[in-house]
């Protein structure tokens, strides 16, 4: 089977993961997300596997990797839940102070699982973008798929109002 890794949450932060996890693949890519458009998108873009949060809980799907990239405590969980033991555990986004989330840490011990954060991606410009660049040129990272619609300045409230409601990945402002 091979290194499998699972995206939780396929808003910008979440595709972009999805985009590099296929083009560094060495098992199955799935992809997880609550909006069956999103679900739609990461098919579309590669993903082996598609899930709502729901069914990756009762059909107890699992991965080596998982990456949360939603920002919210239920997608942590989600995302925890989903290792595989001696699996990796990534947070990436960004909740808000104050959130909470249960994990069992008994399950961390038995399991021997690691629980990663990353903020902003944890990049490191000088080695990533190069490589980006290449899997872009080579067709392996199409980041023109984030593009969700281009929009002039004066509908910049009702874009933000899409992203804030996950109807949109990435919107690219057009000037005249």
């Amino acid at each position: 089977e091979g290194e499998s890794v699972m995206v939780v949450g396929l808003g910008g932060v979440g595709i972009s993961a999805l985009l590099c996890a296929i083009a560094e693949a060495k098992g199955p890519v799935i992809a997880v997300d609550a909006l069956p458009e999103k679900l739609e998108l990461a098919h579309d873009l590669g993903a082996d596997e598609v899930y709502t949060p729901t069914e990756v809980a009762e059909q107890g799907i699992r991965a080596s990797h998982t990456l949360e990239c939603a920002g919210h405590p239920r997608a942590f969980e989600t995302a925890f839940a989903a290792t595989k033991p001696g699996g990796r555990t990534v947070t990436v986004g960004l909740p808000h102070p104050q959130a909470m989330s249960q994990v069992p840490p008994g399950v961390i011990t038995a399991e021997a699982r690691t629980i990663i954060g990353s903020y902003l991606g944890s990049a490191v410009p000088q080695r990533d973008i190069p490589t980006f660049a290449d899997w872009w040129r080579s067709g392996r990272l199409p980041i023109e798929r984030l593009i969700s619609r281009t929009i002039r300045l004066d509908q910049i409230n009702e874009a933000m109002d899409e992203l804030a409601d996950g109807k949109a990945v990435r919107q690219v402002i057009l000037f005249d």
